[in-house]
């Protein structure tokens, strides 16, 4: 880490941190919680949100004793899904993150499938640490934020058993025209669609009655799934690669869920979601940042 990043870390007096549900009170504040916690606390009780918690804490250092605060918040978490050291996803939710200026997505590490007290509190610290990152402080400066890094997050929530996962916008992001709603999805966990390492399939949909213009089933040769301790990304099995991740149901209740939530939250959403047996799951609700300007068609 850079002397900057380092001189960043040591402005912040650290202090204990806090445990927020998702869905319970403060949670949903986003100067507590950060954008994208915020954001789905705000929708845990009406949508099928991953049951989790956020850590807030200041700065970018954990002190060991939130180290029992975590075990305790995970014991709980455990206690709700009904499983002994449940898979978590570990996220940032950082204050200014996710906002309607500013996404800062791949800024920060991420970390799936982790299990167990022991190794969430290495997911959860390694996460927190990134937010002091020079990749991190240089997007902080090119966006115009401060550098000094006040209060932030790490989002620990169940992760989903995918059988795919994917992206929907509530306005086609590459024209802009506010008629559209685009469904992207690929097979396994969502982390090789959000890394781009895969081409996953498109499909354009019309906003008023939900049929899909265009289905692009892409030859989708990796695919990120659970291994024992994280993830890891492996080639599509065979044929598999090029049937579709979903089908029109499926893709048809994306689009649906995107454009409630745009009415809901009051701009066009930039959702992650994925889909276990019959189930669809959202795993973020966060606002298009780069929309072009549609003049044809709104």
């Amino acid at each position: 880490m850079s002397g900057q990043g380092l001189n960043a870390l040591r402005t912040v007096e650290l202090e204990a941190p806090e445990v927020l549900w998702l869905g319970e009170g403060a949670a949903s504040e986003s100067a507590l919680t950060g954008g994208k916690a915020a954001n789905l606390s705000r929708l845990a009780g009406r949508r099928r949100v991953p049951p989790g918690f956020v850590l807030a804490i200041p700065g970018a250092t954990l002190e060991r004793s939130a180290r029992a605060a975590l075990a305790a918040a995970y014991h709980r978490l455990a206690t709700l899904v009904g499983v002994d050291d449940p898979p978590v996803a570990v996220r940032s939710s950082a204050v200014d993150e996710d906002g309607l200026e500013a996404s800062f997505a791949g800024q920060h590490d991420t970390y799936l499938n982790i299990s167990g007290a022991d190794q969430l509190w290495w997911a959860v610290s390694r996460c927190a640490a990134s937010f002091g990152a020079d990749r991190a402080l240089a997007y902080r400066r090119d966006a115009g934020l401060p550098a000094a890094l006040g209060r932030v997050a790490v989002l620990v929530q169940w992760l989903v058993p995918a059988d795919a996962a994917g992206v929907v916008f509530s306005a086609n992001p590459v024209t802009g025209a506010r008629d559209e709603v685009v469904v992207n999805a690929s097979f396994g966990l969502g982390e090789s669609v959000v890394a781009g390492t895969v081409t996953p399939d498109a499909l354009v949909l019309g906003r008023g009655d939900l049929a899909i213009r265009a289905h692009d089933v892409a030859d989708k040769r990796r695919m990120t799934v659970a291994v024992p301790g994280g993830t890891r990304e492996v080639p599509v099995p065979g044929r598999l690669a090029r049937m579709p991740a979903i089908d029109a149901a499926q893709a048809r209740a994306a689009a649906a869920l995107a454009l409630e939530l745009e009415r809901e939250m009051g701009w066009p959403v930039d959702l992650e979601v994925a889909w276990a047996g019959s189930e669809l799951f959202l795993l973020q609700c966060r606002p298009i940042t780069t929309l072009p300007n549609d003049r044809s068609r709104t």
